[in-house]
């Protein structure tokens, strides 16, 4: 009876790790199992006497075996194709890609930096040329005051001198009369 349970305990485990694991071709266990199965089913029937339903239902047992076991490797096919995924290829891609776009990210940067830095300089250039104007506009304001007044003291020492020069002409039609009074009153 030990020998039964230890055998049932052990086929019991077989099909909980097969279960566990996903569905890929059959071990090599299940195969002889299997195998173990029709041939016992076959020794148990009548070698001598053919049935064409004994044949029949073995046949249908046999294919349906062979179905399941196609399915079975579809499904094994399926998933090898999907662990033969060249996941360093993929990581190495990836992390290329990451490189790039990382490099491009510092290139936009620098960029970015670059043109904060000339429209700074520019602003300034601008605030400095405003009160640079500023500044000039008040020199030459203060100049043209200045101007101004030198021209008004010019005009009015223009008046003086017009009248100096009357004056002065004035003078010498006088100063000739009386040099011709005093010629005559000598004579």
């Amino acid at each position: 009876m030990s020998s039964l349970y230890t055998r049932s305990k052990e086929y019991t485990r077989s099909r909980k790790a097969q279960s566990d694991s996903p569905p890929s071709s059959p071990s090599p266990i299940a195969k002889t199992l299997r195998h173990e199965r029709l041939s016992r089913l076959e020794a148990a029937t009548n070698p001598s006497t053919s049935d064409s339903s004994y044949s029949d239902r073995a046949s249908s047992r046999s294919s349906a075996y062979s179905r399941r076991e196609n399915r079975l490797a579809a499904l094994s096919s399926r998933a090898e194709e999907e662990s033969n995924r060249d996941y360093k290829k993929l990581y190495e891609s990836a992390l290329s890609e990451n490189q790039k776009l990382k490099s491009k990210l510092q290139e936009a940067q620098f960029e970015l930096a670059d043109i904060k830095a000339k429209l700074e300089k520019a602003a300034q250039q601008k605030q400095e040329k405003t009160s640079d104007r500023s500044s000039m506009l008040e020199m030459e304001k203060r100049e043209k005051r200045a101007l101004e007044r030198k021209l008004s003291e010019m005009e009015e020492e223009m008046k003086i001198l017009t009248e100096l020069k009357s004056d002065n002409q004035r003078l010498k039609d006088e100063n000739g009369a009386l040099i011709r009074v005093i010629s005559k009153l000598s004579k």
